[in-house]
């Protein structure tokens, strides 16, 4: 290799690392970006979610569907529950608060300003913590209807008005009995003749091919007797 080949790699070499250099600076500052911008989007959250401490506050412990978490990533979340989260939307300053369904994602809220979104929050923790009540506190129904005669009763004890029901309703209860079990006789009664026709069939057939394999030698028998 003469001078002039030494020097060219000696240029191109420094070419490639002046390159590397411009990169991983580029990538440093693309880096140092995210990171501000995740930075504030996490100061952003914890200033709504010391808007909220109060309300997160006064929640009962027993509430466990509740998360009232901040978490980190790329782009930070603050959690109210498992399917509903206020995060920054894509100018940094937007705060949305949405739940995730079955059917998509639905935005409840949706507001520059701390307040409107904190009022929605509130709210939303209010509704989850009634429905929870609700359930806890409902009513246990029962796998059958109350036949008429209950219903009556229990009619005349709550005092409707003095009315009683039609003298009817018993007998219409029992037709409706009567009716499904005839049904339900009906419909064993076509199960065992179908599966009588089957083994009928099945039999026929069986006979068919006994009778086809031991023809020839039925008829040499008889042709020798």
């Amino acid at each position: 290799m003469n001078d002039g080949q030494k020097i060219a790699a000696e240029q191109s070499q420094g070419k490639l690392a002046q390159a590397l250099r411009e990169v991983r600076t580029a990538s440093a500052e693309r880096e140092d970006v995210v990171v501000e911008l995740r930075e504030a989007a996490r100061m952003r959250l914890e200033l709504l979610a010391q808007e909220l401490e109060p309300v997160f506050a006064d929640v009962p412990p027993e509430e466990i569907q509740f998360d009232f978490a901040i978490s980190s990533g790329v782009q930070p979340r603050l959690w109210i529950d498992a399917v509903t989260h206020v995060a920054l939307g894509r100018d940094r300053r937007t705060y949305r608060f949405v739940r995730d369904t079955r059917l998509g994602r639905t935005v409840l809220a949706e507001s520059t300003e701390i307040k409107p979104v904190a009022d929605q929050v509130t709210r939303y923790i209010a509704e989850r913590m009634i429905e929870r009540q609700r359930w806890l506190d409902g009513t246990v129904e029962p796998l059958r209807p109350a036949s008429a005669e209950t219903a009556v009763a229990t009619g005349r004890e709550a005092g409707d008005d003095g009315v009683d029901e039609p003298a009817e309703a018993p007998s219409l209860a029992n037709g409706e009995a009567r009716a499904r079990r005839a049904r339900k006789a009906g419909q064993g009664l076509r199960a065992f003749l179908s599966g009588l026709v089957i083994v009928l069939a099945g039999a026929a057939v069986a006979f068919a091919i006994a009778a086809a394999i031991y023809w020839e030698r039925l008829a040499a028998y008889f042709a020798a007797g």
